[in-house]
């Protein structure tokens, strides 16, 4: 029954991350011109940029063909991911990890076939020094990712039962 729920979690939170997605990128191109930003905190602009490639701009000016490559690439992962939320052995922490992943996979994918690129809006910033612009879903990926490291490695101990010790 505990396996259900937490199943149930990960498809759930792939389903918040991608609705808080879409509803945040629908404001900013709603809200904010094309390549235009906002100072909103000392540390923060909203912005409306568009991002053709992966994290950091990975392939931005590719010509086109990337677009279908990253769709590709989501569609795969995505498939994985629902697998990796469904499987018996996987465990709480994990299956909320690959949800997280999954709602940024499947709303970036959204953005590539609805838009052709991914609307990065959130701009972090010290004094001249900018991160690269991003958005929910990709909170969404960097979170799940991080929770997958951190678990593998200090929590494993605790989310499974070790295997017995091999006699010699």
């Amino acid at each position: 029954m505990l396996a259900d729920r937490s199943i149930r979690l990960g498809f759930v939170l792939a389903g918040l991350v991608l609705a808080a997605d879409v509803a945040t990128k629908s404001a900013i191109v709603a809200w904010v011109e094309y390549g235009t930003g906002h100072p909103w905190l000392p540390v923060l602009n909203i912005v409306h940029v568009l991002n053709r490639g992966a994290a950091f701009s990975f392939l931005h000016d590719a010509g086109g063909w990337q677009r279908y490559f990253f769709i590709a690439i989501a569609v795969a992962a995505s498939v994985f991911l629902a697998i990796m939320i469904r499987r018996p052995s996987t465990v709480r922490v994990e299956r909320i990890a690959f949800g997280l992943i999954l709602g940024g996979a499947l709303a970036n994918m959204l953005d590539r076939v609805h838009r052709g690129a991914v609307v990065d809006w959130i701009d972090l910033h010290w004094g001249a020094y900018h991160w690269p612009a991003f958005n929910v879903a990709d909170i969404g990926i960097t979170t799940g990712a991080a929770l997958i490291v951190s678990y593998e490695l200090f929590g494993r101990k605790f989310g499974r039962k070790s295997a017995p010790e091999p006699t010699a």
